[in-house]
């Protein structure tokens, strides 16, 4: 069975890429240090813990597994966090990435998939984003991983290192058998946050800015299904293997959604009201993002499948599932 190591294997994103990968026969080797990431979520290959930046056991895992692609995942993602705490930005996103360069190359594998991000973008000039749009990150967060693609393209130049890079805009969503989903202890996400203060566990949702230039006054983003996000890493693995070349791709819907398109479809979807507050914009927050994938669409044979309809489905499923887990344990310690 062919290897692919998956560093960040458990969590959101990285353990639905893992089930998709086992389902086509692959076996997912999770590297992760579960500092963000859940044992639990590690259902489809075995789990090897470690840090991104621990170089010398990075090598040794490399030489063991010996995959035939990696898939990354392993970052700190948190736009906020990245103003205040930049070193830990740099240190994980960037200095993190080139340890696990380096121990590709000490064991010969030469394909990576990265999962990398929109914010690399900043704030476009234009809407539908293509990859051709100019690269200005406005934090931290995006310019690490900007820093890191451009290593890619070094590394392939230099060392013939192929890679895919998966800017990805607003991941939503969760499995549709209930098996994972979106659970983070810091939730910044507009979907889950939405979810979660109509299930009481937060509260009202602070709508920031209700005077943007848009249908309904409120931002516009780009929500994307994690099983639609899947299916094109497993894709993208599929060209490196089939020896394609490096590749830089826009994964999007192509179409956007409102704050309150969102606030109303888990109101729909739920049957309960969201309790809501409305403010002021912040400060950087563009009236609308949205991505062109045709580049994804022409290179990999993918696009989107999936609705807002269907990402708040599979999310309220997998929130309301994981709050009566959560009140279960909670009686049974009580």
């Amino acid at each position: 069975m062919t290897r692919i190591l998956v560093a960040g294997g458990a969590g959101y994103i990285g353990s639905h890429c893992c089930k998709a990968l086992a389902k086509a026969g692959f076996e997912p080797v999770v590297y992760d240090n579960l500092s963000t990431g859940h044992r639990e979520f590690v259902k489809w290959g075995p789990l090897i813990q470690g840090d991104i930046r621990d170089g010398e056991r990075l090598t040794t895992i490399m030489h063991q597994v010996k995959p035939a692609a990696v898939m990354h995942f392993a970052a700190l993602a948190l736009v906020g966090e990245s103003m205040t705490d930049p070193q830990s930005y740099y240190d994980v996103n960037v200095v993190g990435g080139l340890r696990l360069l380096e121990a590709m190359l000490s064991a010969g594998v030469d394909k990576l998939v990265f999962s990398s991000t929109c914010a690399v973008y900043g704030i476009p000039d234009q809407i539908p984003i293509t990859e051709d749009t100019p690269e200005r990150p406005i934090n931290p967060y995006g310019a690490s991983k900007l820093a890191f693609e451009r290593m890619l393209k070094d590394f392939d130049q230099a060392y013939g290192l192929k890679s895919i890079r998966l800017r990805y805009f607003d991941a939503a969503g969760a499995d549709r058998n209930g098996e994972i989903g979106e659970w983070h202890e810091k939730e910044t996400h507009l979907i889950s946050l939405v979810i979660d203060a109509a299930l009481g566990h937060r509260p009202p949702v602070r709508v920031f800015g209700t005077d943007y230039p848009t249908p309904d006054g409120t931002s516009i983003r780009d929500y994307i299904h994690v099983e639609d996000l899947a299916a094109a890493h497993l894709r993208a693995i599929e060209h490196l293997i089939a020896s394609g070349t490096s590749e830089t791709l826009n994964l999007g819907t192509g179409t956007g959604a409102s704050v309150d398109a969102v606030i109303a479809a888990v109101e729909d979807i739920s049957g309960r009201r969201v309790p809501v507050e409305r403010g002021a914009r912040r400060p950087g927050d563009p009236p609308k993002l949205v991505a062109n994938p045709d580049r994804a669409a022409s290179t990999l044979s993918w696009q989107a499948e999936k609705n807002l309809g269907d990402i708040v489905a599979d999310a309220w499923r997998w929130h309301s599932s994981r709050n009566a887990f959560t009140q279960r344990e909670a009686e049974l310690q009580s």
